[in-house]
């Protein structure tokens, strides 16, 4: 199929009303097993890569990777980069090719988060891509080196905040957290819903590591649209290596890049199912 912009995504996912998988990978393995559990469905994906994960996976050699994997894949995958930090790093991802972007600027004050993200939208708009942003506060961070707590948008604010920045998709803090959950969050559905009774955009649910199959459901039934899975992902493909690795005989890269490989499909496939499946009552 393609590389498409991730809002054509998100609006085939709300005309079939599930969610569209948002796949975080770091290395070419993860890739491949993401790309490899889409075309087996038969089931669009995002691609994405969060800059704190940067130090790991420089972006100037995961772009392209993604851009090109996307590009020949038999489904339409878009690529996106999560959780930008600078204007810089945004602009790269877009002279990279990515078809989406997101400034996380949900620390700062309200008025400030509209500032900055209006000029992502304005970044975005000269290449055609879509722009994701965050309002309220998501718990914790994509590397688990920061947690500014956890605090829930505002139905009223998220009105407001879609309006003004003319985004695509708006992340929403309804009690989720990025990391590993010590147990699985109580999330604020009534919350969840308001937002998306006030507010004419796809919504999007971070720190689905660890959120349980029917939550997932719910939240898509109530508006979510892309779903991101992070850490699960990378649980997932350490396992598997571990395994690998603590297996009797010679070890060896090419075995080993396989077990990465079906660890991070392995997870991928399980989330489409789910994402793909209606909420029943």
């Amino acid at each position: 199929m393609a590389l498409v912009e991730m809002k054509t995504l998100l609006e085939g996912a709300a005309k079939k009303n599930i969610g569209c998988g948002a796949f975080s990978v770091g290395n070419m393995e993860m890739v491949m097993g993401a790309i490899k559990a889409a075309e087996e469905t038969g089931t669009p994906i995002i691609l994405q890569i969060a800059e704190v994960r940067l130090k790991n996976s420089p972006l100037h050699l995961m772009g392209p990777m993604m851009v090109s994997a996307a590009e020949n894949a038999k489904v339409d995958v878009a690529v996106h980069l999560d959780h930008g930090l600078t204007l810089e790093t945004v602009q790269q991802a877009l002279d990279l090719g990515f078809t989406s972007v997101m400034l996380d600027a949900s620390t700062l004050p309200f008025e400030e988060n509209i500032a900055k993200t209006k000029k992502v939208v304005e970044m975005a708009r000269e290449y055609g891509a879509t722009v994701e942003s965050e309002l309220g506060l998501v718990g914790g961070s994509e590397d688990g080196s920061s947690d500014h707590g956890i605090r829930c948008t505002d139905p009223d604010d998220a009105k407001v905040f879609a309006e003004e920045t003319g985004i695509d998709a708006l992340a929403v803090a309804i009690g989720n957290a990025h990391g590993n959950y010590p147990v699985a969050p109580t999330l604020a559905f009534d919350v969840l819903e308001k937002i998306n009774e006030n507010v004419n955009i796809p919504l999007v649910l971070h720190g689905g590591s660890g959120i349980s199959d029917r939550d997932f459901q719910r939240a898509i039934s109530l508006g979510v649209r892309k779903v991101n899975i992070a850490t699960a992902s990378f649980n997932s493909l350490a396992s598997s290596a571990e395994k690998y690795m603590q297996g009797e005989g010679k070890h060896n890269y090419f075995d080993l890049s396989t077990a990465m490989v079906n660890g991070t499909y392995e997870n991928v496939i399980r989330h489409i199912n789910v994402f793909n499946t209606p909420y029943q009552k």
